[in-house]
């Protein structure tokens, strides 16, 4: 049981005692009870006040103060009662009537209030954990180093609740795409860019939800809807994708790409989670093909551009995201993502009743019979790209190893070849971190081609810092006693040494450099 108790005007020592004794009157035969008092039309409370919410703490233990200004929030504050009681602020109330739509997500629609500022509204009208929640892991993205903005303030729109973000004269990609499409190649290569970003990121553990535990909650929410075979192989393809704790977004689509003065940032990040890229492309498939297949309008609606462009702009992303034109590789993992996709569409609009008319019953059929085909076909949604981008730094030389060492399982790579690459991978990626961008940070692109007639592997390591070619260095003398030798070179001489083929190039502001390795 909860009461409701609403606090006025000022309460001090001309009428600490009425109050009191109204309050308790109201507590009467109702010890144990939950105690909400609502403070928005509190002026101000002195210390005979305090005592007076003191004394009600020790009968009512689960007591909340909500509504509190900013003045009475201070005295709170400075008292040390923020920490005895549960003391929620009053929230800024905010219009967004006439405001321009920029961005819609799975749990809120975000509006540009002015010039300077968005607001996301959540549809959940008891939003609040959900807006703590999502502060915390946008922190979290950009303390790890993907730019992003910060909620700096919580309002009250209509019945919910909202974050207010400051986003300078931002414009969405997907306003540029429609405004401009002679941009359509750089809205490309910047949107591949900050995927690969998200997806070399690696996460502390526990500090994100497993992407893959919720897929197994909607492969088996799917249970009742597909036949029994169906449903099983579902469930065994993605319980065999592995566990994962690079980033994913959750919701990657041109309408939470921002450019704000030059800079590309990433919004609406409270379905950041962890786990295999599979996932990501099958919700990125959706947002530019699998929500329009059936109604075309749909991506119009949504993202200001027509079908037509959705889908040459997931296929040309794909491609560069996987590193190849190979139109047999590019549809094995739109496949793959399109099984990720369709079960979640499938979910999503059972459980908003789309069973009970028309439109939405043609749309769970298409996808279904979709999705059941894919099932006949696909064996793994698992698959391979050739680069990932990550901060270089040493904290990343596992993601770097653990990456390359996926590409060498696909030619059997002996042992002894697969040590010494390992070894030249890790002095070269070492010496970006420490000293390609110094004392700054900066991210490195690692790319791995597999070659098999003749069986080789390539690697390739770009990064945009100080030029430097570490070739031009002399190698050291190694008849030299350790006292005698020069200090650095041991580590590019030794990776000459172990791979087949060292080469350099500074082209288009990077330093390249490309280690091969003949099996």
């Amino acid at each position: 049981m909860t009461v409701n108790i609403a606090l006025s005007g000022r309460i001090d020592s001309n009428n600490a005692a009425e109050v009191e004794r109204s309050i308790l009157s109201e507590l009467s035969g109702k010890d144990g009870a939950a105690v909400v008092m609502d403070a928005e039309a509190l002026q101000y409370i002195s210390s005979a006040g305090l005592r007076v919410l003191l004394r009600v703490k020790k009968t009512h233990p689960d007591l909340t103060i909500k509504g509190v200004s900013s003045d009475v929030y201070e005295i709170l504050d400075m008292t040390g009662f923020t920490e005895l009681m549960k003391v929620e602020k009053a929230y800024r109330v905010v219009s967004i009537e006439g405001c321009e739509e920029i961005g819609r997500g799975a749990n809120g629609t975000i509006y540009r209030i002015d010039k300077d500022n968005v607001v996301k509204v959540y549809k959940n009208a008891d939003a609040l954990k959900d807006i703590q929640h999502e502060r915390e892991v946008a922190k979290l993205a950009l303390v790890l180093g993907i730019p992003t903005a910060i909620s700096y303030d919580v309002v009250k729109v209509g019945s919910s609740y909202g974050s207010v973000f400051e986003l300078l004269n931002a414009r969405s990609f997907s306003k540029i795409l429609k405004n401009d499409p002679d941009q359509f190649d750089w809205c490309v290569t910047e949107f591949v860019d900050m995927l690969k970003r998200i997806h070399g990121t690696l996460v502390p553990k526990g500090k994100l939800p497993d992407m893959k535990e919720t897929a197994l909650g909607w492969a088996t929410f799917l249970r009742d809807y597909l036949p029994e075979s169906a449903a099983n192989k579902l469930y065994a393809l993605i319980d065999a994708v592995p566990h994962d704790d690079h980033m994913i977004h959750g919701d990657y689509h041109t309408k939470n790409l921002e450019l704000q003065n030059d800079e590309v940032l990433i919004i609406d990040m409270d379905t950041l989670a962890v786990g295999y890229q599979i996932f990501e492309l099958g919700s990125i498939y959706n947002s530019f093909i699998g929500f329009s297949e059936v109604d075309h309008d749909v991506i119009l609606r949504f993202q200001g551009f027509d079908y037509e462009t959705g889908r040459r702009f997931f296929k040309r992303a794909l491609a560069a995201y996987l590193g190849t034109n190979s139109e047999k590789k590019l549809q094995a993992v739109t496949d793959k993502a399109r099984i990720i996709g369709y079960m979640r569409l499938i979910r999503r609009s059972i459980r908003r009743r789309g069973l009970e008319n028309e439109m939405d019953r043609r749309e769970i059929a298409y996808w279904t019979e979709e999705l059941l085909k894919l099932l006949d076909s696909v064996d793994s949604l698992l698959f391979t790209r050739k680069e990932i981008v990550v901060e270089a730094t040493d904290e990343n030389l596992p993601s770097v190893l653990s990456f390359i060492e996926d590409h060498l399982g696909e030619v059997d790579c002996p042992p002894k070849a697969r040590m010494q690459i390992r070894l030249a991978a890790e002095e070269i990626f070492v010496n970006i971190a420490h000293y390609a961008y110094a004392p700054e940070k900066g991210r490195a692109t690692v790319r791995v081609e597999v070659s098999e007639e003749p069986v080789s592997v390539t690697i390739t390591f770009m990064d945009h810092g100080v030029p430097y070619d570490p070739l031009a260095k002399r190698d050291p003398d190694v008849t030299l006693s350790a006292s005698e030798r020069e200090i650095g070179g041991l580590g590019i001489f030794m990776t000459k040494k172990v791979m087949d083929d060292v080469a350099y190039e500074y082209r288009g502001g990077q330093n390249i450099l490309t280690l091969k390795k003949n099996l």
